[in-house]
């Protein structure tokens, strides 16, 4: 029983005034109103005993120890429920607060329940004797109609306490898909009752990897679990009384160790297998013959019983097709019906599940590698690989969710991957998220109309606990929210950050564990005019309370106060940190300087880094900054099957005998080291050329003699590795070419 309040209550008034109320996603339209209206003991909840009005009594409870009853008739004192005309969608609401009522009002229940979400967002999160809530009117709706959230639970397993608690995050942001990602090479999450070793073999595992994919540790402890169809039923149901639809993802044709670990039959070879304890892409994928197609259509059927969504996710991603190619049936067939090669082959596979999925009412969707050898009729898809898939399928008239990696892939780290969780690389801060463009310059308006929304994605294989799962989500997914609603404004992020910051003592009070590297420091690294180094500036949440050292010291209240920008011309470490009421907030922010010949100097590339990796662009090659061979978030540049060729412009002549380079290799990741790479002057002279196996020798770091002479000008080429062989992780897939640091001595 819940103890009374004693010695707790507050009164509280909430005054908007100039102040951007601290909504999020923010409404289409406010205006401020006179007066205001006082939640007191006595207020009731004019509503119909539905779903809504109950939520409503619930969350106003928990949040304030309010016990609001819920009555037919109120003509003062009531927070009205109505259910009422002129609302373009069932998404669209209104909120009013006026002195004696507050009003939200609705063409459906799903309307209402979002202006119940923005009402919860104006009471505070704390026993309160009254709180007095300004005059306010909101007229909103969405931009967009898919505004999702993945999980992944393959890789790591979830209880259903959790799944529903991260359904309710999506609820609080008003995100309407909850993409769960339910089978993959790992494991296999959902009881399928025809086939029950699925869960019995596919559903556990003999060990998993520790730490990250390079350091290939694994432990020998059993792990799986999975998820009953009364357990699924009951979370499809939370869900949908919170006006979430659940769409089910089922991985094929790759992706597939897990299943044919219990049913090896369905393979190329036969097998035997095992359920993967390692992360990554494997060559076993089911083989496309008769009884594989029977197998999958009931599994299909079983899923869609379960799963009442418009959309099936079949995956379709990184399928490897060697099996398919040293497959004496997946040849024939593909003779047989004039595929033309193993592309064909999976778009033949997947256009056969979709015609049995429309079959049964319903539609396909799944990742952009569907488009490979052809889109099958009526499937949506899923961008991940940018969006250029998306933007592809747009035009040719297929709807569209965007759910690039460069944007919605929360897996990435936040903030210096020195002080953060194990991520599998990346850096999306919430700054960045909230920059994501969901619709792409290029299409025409009629294009545009394909574009469903976008969603992100937490792919759990270093997310291991609901703990970590809640930081990595949050506060990025405010961030998303806001973009899919629409009314996201980049220019004012500022704006963004600030009612952000309002919502960190609802996680506090939700006692939810939330990143919050919004309080960590930027570091802008940018030449100095004087080309002989670099100058560091550094900002803060509220521009100052910035303590820094070049000692590589942590800094405290007593170190030097930051008011200008730090030069850098010689090697050095640069500690800085945010203190705010006397202690310090967010993490340190260290920078160690390796100045060079090349460092501040002006570098051009031939080609972009992939938007996945381009923290910092060109000038990171020359900013005297390392980046970690382990954890590959900030400072590497990644280049998407494309070369290297950079023009590094040295301003002056500058005798320089010694070239080193910075690449890394993690072929688990697709990283591979580049073919060759040649340095060439300014006059186009070659200098020198190094083999692979010579940066193999050197693991990356790279370290050349050039003719000891005066340079001006250097030029670099690193030839990307190309397409990734068969037998190697990704194969048929483009390998990444990853490259920091270019120094001269």
């Amino acid at each position: 029983m819940r103890q009374p309040f004693l010695l707790l209550l507050f009164f509280v008034t909430l005054s908007l005034g100039a102040q951007q109320p601290p909504l999020i996603p923010y409404p289409a339209q406010v205006e401020q109103q006179a007066g205001a209206f006082t939640v007191n003991g006595q207020t009731v909840i004019c509503a119909p005993n539905t779903f809504e009005a109950t939520f409503l009594q619930k969350a106003i409870f928990l949040q304030t120890g309010f016990q609001l009853p819920i009555v037919k008739k109120a003509a003062t004192n009531a927070i009205r429920l109505e259910i009422a005309q002129g609302f373009a969608t069932d998404e669209s609401y209104g909120l009013d607060v006026a002195k004696n009522n507050i009003t939200i009002s609705a063409a459906s229940p799903k309307g209402i329940f979002y202006g119940i979400q923005t009402l919860l967002q104006l009471l505070p999160n704390k026993p309160v004797a009254s709180v007095k809530v300004s005059g306010i009117s909101i007229k909103d709706q969405p931009k967009y109609s898919w505004r999702g959230m993945h999980l992944d639970v393959a890789r790591h397993f979830f209880p259903v306490s959790f799944v529903k608690k991260y359904i309710d995050y999506l609820a609080m942001y008003k995100m309407n898909t909850f993409h769960w990602h339910l089978t993959d090479d790992q494991g296999w999450r959902i009881e399928i009752k025809k086939y029950p070793k699925l869960t019995e073999i596919g559903g556990w595992r003999n060990g998993s990897m520790v730490g990250h994919y390079n350091d290939q540790k694994f432990d020998t402890i059993r792990y799986g679990g999975f998820y009953t169809q009364d357990e699924i039923k009951s979370v499809v149901a939370y869900a949908a009384a919170r006006h979430i639809t659940v769409v089910p993802e089922i991985e094929m044709p790759g992706h597939a160790r897990a299943a044919l670990a219990a049913y090896p039959e369905l393979s190329c070879s036969g097998g035997p297998f095992e359920t993967a304890k390692e992360w990554g892409v494997f060559e076993e994928v089911f083989c496309p013959k008769d009884e594989t197609f029977t197998f999958l259509e009931n599994v299909l059927t079983e899923v869609m019983a379960l799963f009442p969504s418009k959309y099936i996710h079949i995956g379709g991603d990184e399928c490897p097709k060697i099996r398919w190619k040293n497959c004496p049936h997946c040849q024939q067939l593909i003779a047989d019906l004039q595929l033309g090669d193993e592309h064909g082959l999976q778009s033949h596979f997947i256009t056969r599940i979709e015609k049995f999925v429309n079959g049964k009412g319903r539609q396909i969707i799944g990742w952009d590698e569907i488009l490979e050898g052809g889109l099958a009729p009526n499937a949506a898809v899923m961008s991940w690989r940018g969006t250029e898939g998306g933007i592809a399928a747009a035009k040719q008239k297929h709807y569209v969710v965007m759910s690039p990696g460069s944007h919605c892939y929360f897996d990435a780290y936040q903030g210096n991957p020195k002080y953060e969780p194990v991520a599998i690389g990346g850096y999306l801060p919430v700054e960045k998220v909230y920059a994501f463009n969901v619709t792409p310059d290029g299409l025409t308006a009629d294009e545009s109309k394909y574009i469903l929304g976008a969603q992100a994605n937490l792919w759990t294989e270093y997310i291991a606990t609901p703990s970590h799962a809640e930081y990595m989500v949050m506060p990025r997914m405010a961030a998303l929210s806001e973009v899919v609603w629409g009314t996201s404004n980049p220019a004012k992020y500022d704006d963004f950050r600030n009612r952000l910051l309002r919502h960190f003592d609802v996680y506090e009070a939700k006692g939810i564990n939330y990143a919050k590297n919004i309080y960590d420091l930027k570091a802008l690294v940018a030449p100095l005019p004087t080309k002989d180094g670099v100058s560091v500036t550094l900002t803060s949440i509220d521009g100052q309370g910035i303590r820094f050292t070049t000692d590589g010291t942590t800094p405290t209240l007593q170190s030097a106060a930051y008011r200008e920008p730090i030069r850098v011309t010689e090697p050095q470490t640069v500690v800085a940190a945010y203190f705010d009421n006397g202690s310090m907030k967010g993490n340190t922010i260290s920078q160690d300087f390796k100045s060079s010949k090349t460092t501040g100097r002006a570098i051009t590339l031939k080609e972009q880094p992939h938007a996945n990796y381009n923290s910092g662009g060109a000038f990171a090659l020359v900013d005297g900054l390392l980046g970690d061979p382990k954890r590959y978030g900030q400072n590497w540049l990644g280049f998407s099957g494309s070369d290297v060729s950079a023009i590094i412009d040295l301003n002056r002549a500058e005798t320089i005998s010694v070239i080193k380079i910075n690449f890394l290799e993690s072929r688990g990741s697709w990283i591979y080291f580049p073919k060759s790479v040649k340095i060439s002057d300014g006059q186009g002279n070659l200098l020198q050329e190094i083999s692979i196996d010579d940066i193999r020798k050197q693991n990356g770091r790279v370290v050349v003699s050039v003719p000891k002479s005066a340079y001006s000008q250097l030029n670099i080429t690193a030839e990307n590795a190309g397409t990734i062989p068969d037998g190697k992780p990704g194969a048929g897939a483009k390998a990444w070419l990853f490259i920091d640091e270019i120094s001269a001595e």
